[in-house]
């Protein structure tokens, strides 16, 4: 286990792929056998991980099991829903009830936990009591946009803990400081993120990319810097990372190095298309396409269409399997399509890396 590398595993069997993970990492290593271990996924709203805006139950319970076969009994689910919603409802529509009474695991809705004033350098942020008490935070984030901040991850998740009115004043402040902040406060010892299927630009979900990966890492500036490349942004446009990166939080990814892949991406079934999805899919020519290699290529379509500027992209976009050892003109996404012109090489490219191929041709 190394801190300033990230993990990542592919593919759509949520339970067996975090096992094999938590497996090579070993974190049962650097855990006391009596600590209270909080797992902080991400349930804003109540609707299902299907729909790109929760935490899939699949991977909590994996995660669990995990923990509990290696004699760790001193678990608790924390979270705090957006003010819109209710915890105890997105703990029922998401599946969390079911597993919290299978595993004999308490659910903490931190929307009615007390909290204490913290001060971080000269900063007053009131964090829930409960957040606090922990012995080890594993951080569950999910891979997806979000309409204010443009993605929202490990850095952004820890705001379900805190209460509904400092969330309010959160917003007054213009987000970004405080959620650099806040995780001086509360610090993420773990963070397993949820990159199977991630809502395109909204917290909310209704715009689903299925992107097939679980990210894990110790550093949630080093996650969130690694996870704005793979959906076509640069940190620097993200002004919360680079702000915890200041005060001492974490480091930003500075190589591909860093990255460590613990198996090959060779999935290639997709989620039904939403609109939003549909109408960026208009550009590709996809033969046999791994989600996560799809993915990438959806977010990166995404990010020039945000700019105003993806109506001016004429040349059609080659992406998938199927395209292996054929030659041809345009722009081959990915290893298998190689053969074409101009060629985006990874397995799978991160968005960022396809966004700036594209903006060449434009």
């Amino acid at each position: 286990m190394v801190k300033d590398k990230i993990y990542v595993t592919y593919g759509n069997k949520p339970k067996e792929m975090i096992h094999n993970a938590l497996s090579k990492l070993k974190i049962e290593n650097y855990i006391k056998k009596d600590a209270l271990i909080g797992i902080k996924p991400n349930l804003v709203v109540a609707k299902p991980s299907t729909s790109g805006a929760t935490t899939s139950p699949e991977l909590l319970e994996g995660t669990i099991e995990y923990l509990k076969s290696k004699g760790f009994n001193n678990i608790i689910v924390m979270e705090g829903s957006w003010v819109g919603d209710k915890t105890s409802r997105a703990f029922e529509v998401c599946g969390y009830t079911k597993i919290a009474e299978k595993y004999d695991i308490p659910l903490i809705d931190l929307q009615k936990d007390a909290y204490r004033v913290c001060d971080i350098e000269g900063m007053q942020i009131n964090v829930c009591e409960k957040a606090l008490e922990v012995d080890y935070l594993i951080n569950m984030p999910v891979l997806k946009g979000h309409c204010q901040t443009k993605m929202t991850c490990a850095l952004k998740n820890l705001k379900g803990c805190i209460p509904n009115k400092e969330k309010r004043r959160f917003h007054t402040m213009g987000l970004h400081k405080p959620i650099a902040y806040l995780n001086k406060a509360v610090k993420s010892d773990l963070i397993i993120v949820d990159g199977l299927v991630g809502d395109l630009n909204f917290e909310e979900g209704g715009n689903p990319v299925q992107m097939d990966r679980i990210i894990l890492g110790f550093d949630p500036v080093l996650v969130d810097s690694y996870v704005a490349n793979l959906m076509g942004y640069d940190e620097k446009e993200i002004p919360y990372i680079k702000i915890a990166e200041q005060i001492g939080v974490g480091s930003c990814i500075a190589s591909k190095e860093q990255v460590n892949e613990l198996n090959e991406n060779n999935n290639t079934q997709k989620i039904p298309y939403s609109r939003e999805i549909e109408k960026l899919s208009k550009y590709v020519k996809e033969k046999d396409a791994c989600s996560a290699c799809y993915g990438s290529l959806i977010h990166a379509l995404a990010r020039l269409d945000e700019k105003g500027i993806l109506r001016r992209l004429k040349t059609k976009l080659f992406i998938g399997q199927g395209y292996k050892g054929i030659k041809g003109e345009g722009i081959g996404v990915g290893n298998c399509t190689r053969g074409f012109t101009q060629n985006v090489q990874g397995c799978p490219p991160t968005a960022k890396d396809i966004l700036e191929v594209l903006e060449k041709n434009l």
